[in-house]
C-alpha cells in the first residue's frame, strides 16, 4: 500500500413515508486514501562537548576532504565520458568508426591514431592533474593541530578530528573546521581573524567568546568542559547562526560572533 488509509462511515437520509422521521436513513462507507507523509529532516543538531562516546550514536561525517575527480578504478571510463562530452572528440570517433566499415574508402587507422593521440595526451594531463589534487588533499588533512585528550594537548591529523572535541588554535594558524569560540589568551576573550578566502574582505573581523566559557583555555580547565550545543544544521551561510550552549544547567545563546569558519 502507497499511503495510509482512513475509513470514514456516514448516515444519508433519503426522503420517503416509510420513515418515521420522514425519510429514509442508510449507512454509507467510504474509504479515503491518504498520501505517504515524509519524514521530516530535524531543524537542529545536538553535539556533545568533550564527549566523543555520546556523539557516536549520530555518526557525524568526519573532517577529511578531497577534491579530487577521479580514483583507479572510475580513471579510464569516467576519464573517456568526459573526453567524449566534446563534440569535437565525438565527432572524430563517429568518422573512425565509419571508416572501419568494409564500404569505406580509406583505412580506420588515418582517424583512429591521431584520435587515440589527443585522447592519450589529455587522460595524462587529466591524471597529472589531479595527482596534484590528491597530494594537497593529503597535505591538508595531514595537518596538525592540538586536540584535547586525557588531560594534555595531543597533536593530531585534521583528518582525524571528531564533532565534540576540543581544539587549540595559535596564532597565524588556520582553523581545521567549523569551531565554537570557547576560551582566548587575550583577557577579554576575544580574537582576529581573517575570512579573505571566504568572502574576499581582508580586514580583521573580532570574535568574542561567551563569558561563561573564558576559564577553559588551559588543559586543566578544559578537561573539565562538559557542555551540550544544540545548533541549526550545516548551511551556505556565512553571517547567520543560531543555537544554543547547555552549560552548567544554563542556556546560553549563540551567535555569529562565537562561529569560527573553516577557510
Amino acid at each position: 500500500m502507497s499511503g495510509w488509509e482512513r475509513v470514514q462511515s456516514s448516515k444519508v437520509r433519503f426522503g420517503g413515508r416509510h420513515s418515521p422521521l420522514g425519510g429514509d436513513e442508510r449507512a454509507s462507507t467510504r474509504t479515503v486514501r491518504l498520501g505517504r507523509v515524509q519524514p521530516q529532516a530535524p531543524t537542529h543538531r545536538t553535539i556533545y562537548c568533550n564527549d566523543r562516546e555520546a556523539n557516536l550514536p549520530v555518526r557525524f561525517k568526519g573532517n577529511s576532504i578531497s577534491t579530487t575527480k577521479y580514483n583507479v578504478i572510475t580513471f579510464l571510463p569516467k576519464g573517456l565520458f568526459e573526453q567524449f562530452r566534446r563534440v569535437a572528440n565525438l565527432y572524430f570517433l563517429m568518422i573512425s568508426i565509419l571508416s572501419a566499415t568494409p564500404f569505406s574508402p580509406v583505412s580506420p587507422i588515418t582517424n583512429m591514431v591521431p584520435l587515440s593521440l589527443v585522447l592519450l595526451v589529455s587522460l595524462c594531463k587529466e591524471a597529472y592533474e589531479d595527482w596534484k589534487r590528491f597530494q594537497n588533499d593529503m597535505s591538508i588533512n595531514n595537518t596538525l593541530v592540538e586536540v584535547l585528550q586525557d588531560n594534555r594537548w595531543v597533536n593530531m591529523p585534521w583528518k582525524k578530528l571528531q564533532v565534540g572535541d576540543i581544539i587549540k588554535v595559535k596564532q597565524d594558524e588556520c582553523f581545521p573546521a567549523d569551531l565554537l569560540f570557547l576560551a582566548s589568551t587575550n583577557a577579554d576573550g576575544v580574537c582576529y581573524i581573517e575570512t579573505s578566502n571566504l568572502d574576499g574582505e581582508t580586514n580583521l573581523k573580532i570574535r568574542k567568546a561567551l563569558e561563561r566559557t573564558w576559564d577553559y583555555s588551559t588543559a586543566e580547565k578544559a578537561v573539565e568542559f562538559k557542555g551540550e550545543v544544540q545548533c541549526e544544521q550545516p548551511n551556505n551561510s556565512l553571517y547567520t547562526f543560531t543555537g544554543n550552549l547547555i552549560f552548567q544547567k544554563q542556556t546560553l545563546p549563540l551567535s555569529p560572533n562565537q562561529l569560527l569558519l573553516r577557510v
